[in-house]
């Protein structure tokens, strides 16, 4: 099943022609993890997260400055 590409406009086809000259520059301002998570948790957490008003950003960024307090200098150096 193909995905029908929306009726070209001036408008969407000045944000393609946009998107095609910087998508070098995307894909080296910014990466992407690649994980996959059973459905339902996916579902809690996105219920969780739009409940409190918390974006996907701030998820990640918060867990990781918390597992990097957690886990400190002191105890990286036997960790590995």
């Amino acid at each position: 099943m193909a995905i029908e590409k929306k009726e070209d406009t001036p408008i969407r086809e000045r944000k393609r022609r946009y998107e095609e000259r910087h998508k070098e520059e995307r894909k080296k301002a910014t990466k992407h993890f690649d994980t996959l998570l059973k459905a339902e948790k996916v579902d809690e957490i996105n219920a969780f997260l739009e409940e409190h008003r918390i974006t996907k950003v701030e998820l990640v960024l918060t867990g990781y400055e918390t597992l990097r307090e957690q886990y400190g200098p002191d105890k990286q150096k036997n960790h590995r």
